[in-house]
């Protein structure tokens, strides 16, 4: 056993217990009052009869204290932190869940996971537009006094997470991987950007691999965390409506965004709010919810409408035209064609000079929408 810190140690090595997930860990820490005392007693475990107690007993006589050196090691760099379940800094949202993680690992500033948050979720292959929508939310639910608070994933998760920096606020990121890697890869520098400004967490220790049954387990984290859960845009089926299920059924609030009925990815958020979730449109429609539980929380500065088509320099009469039969569901050349009468050409070189001034966005498969 390592002498180094030896009640973390042990809550460690019976963290790496074949069979031992969070609910079994809590029920052991619940009878036994402390992971050192499980240790103790491998023949009354093994005595007990429970499904898996020959193996646990097992290694309860012989634990991996290999892999709990390495826990350790990985502690002592600079920016990380393993809270248990009882060590006073363990957030307290989330320590009211269904069997909440008995450790989680932190690398940035854990503090921010005692502030208020709200979860924001989505698609990993969004639309551009709910894209935008998910950073332009995260920015002002931030200087609203929020932490976002999402997976790292691709789409809808990095969005808020970038938003929320661009905010100039913290954000918090939980992985379904140990902390020593970053998954995907490609969001690196993103993992790097929040843990300078915020924290990443996970419950699962270093060397843990992306296994697909770890990001149900990190969902439950994620609006366990939070105040309530914001799905911005989501297929019927998708990790996104398991968070906001986990966080109706942990009592949070839960908000979506509706959208184009065109839109397949509208239709898990639409199917969320036939179930009861909240109807958002505006950063508001969130704060006027949350407010009564955070009364400190200040009113946050609302953007600037876009300007009227009329008012915005450098945009012809027939630009301003053809911008009229644009709406917010996604709409081809050959339909604005018919619907304006001018020519392929020209309705192509006027959706450009609209993209330019951010006035319509271009949508997969050569289709267009107004911007929100």
């Amino acid at each position: 056993m390592t002498r180094d810190k030896p009640d973390l140690a042990y809550w460690l090595a019976l963290l790496h217990a074949p069979g031992v997930g969070p609910i079994t860990f809590l029920a052991l820490l619940d009878h036994y009052s402390t992971p050192r005392a499980v240790f103790d007693v491998p023949q009354q475990i093994a005595a007990s009869g429970a499904r898996g107690a020959p193996a646990l007993a097992d290694y309860l006589r012989n634990p991996d204290w290999t892999a709990v050196e390495k826990d350790l090691a990985w502690l002592d760099l600079p920016g990380n932190h393993i809270l248990t379940l009882r060590d006073p800094a363990y957030p307290e949202q989330l320590r009211q869940i269904a069997g909440p993680p008995p450790l989680l690992f932190t690398h940035g500033d854990h503090t921010v996971l005692a502030k208020p948050q709200l979860a924001m979720v989505g698609s990993r292959n969004p639309t551009a537009s709910g894209r935008e929508i998910a950073r332009e939310f995260a920015s002002h639910l931030s200087g609203a006094g929020l932490v976002v608070t999402s997976g790292l994933a691709l789409g809808i998760d990095a969005a808020s997470h970038q938003g929320a920096l661009d905010g100039g606020g913290p954000t918090v990121a939980v992985t379904g991987t140990g902390l020593d890697r970053v998954y995907p890869a490609r969001h690196r520098d993103l993992a790097h950007r929040i843990a300078q400004q915020g924290v990443v967490v996970s419950e699962f220790p270093p060397g843990t691999p992306p296994l697909p049954e770890h990001f149900p387990r990190r969902n439950r984290i994620i609006s366990g965390l939070s105040l309530g859960t914001l799905v911005v845009e989501a297929a019927p089926a998708s990790g996104s409506l398991i968070t906001a299920r986990l966080a109706a059924e942990q009592g949070r609030e839960v908000f979506a965004i509706p959208g184009s009925i065109h839109n397949p990815l509208a239709h898990g958020c639409h199917a969320l709010i036939r179930q009861g979730a909240k109807l958002v449109e505006n950063v508001q429609d969130i704060l006027e919810e949350l407010r009564p539980l955070l009364p400190a929380l200040p009113s946050p500065a609302i953007p600037s409408p876009l300007h009227a088509p009329g008012s915005i320099a450098g945009i012809g009469y027939m630009s301003l035209k053809l911008f009229e039969y644009i709406d917010f569901s996604p709409v081809s050349v050959d339909a604005l064609v018919e619907r304006s009468g001018l020519t392929p050409d020209e309705v192509s070189s006027i959706l450009l000079v609209l993209e330019l001034h951010n006035m319509v966005v271009p949508m997969p498969g050569g289709l267009y929408i107004k911007a929100s």
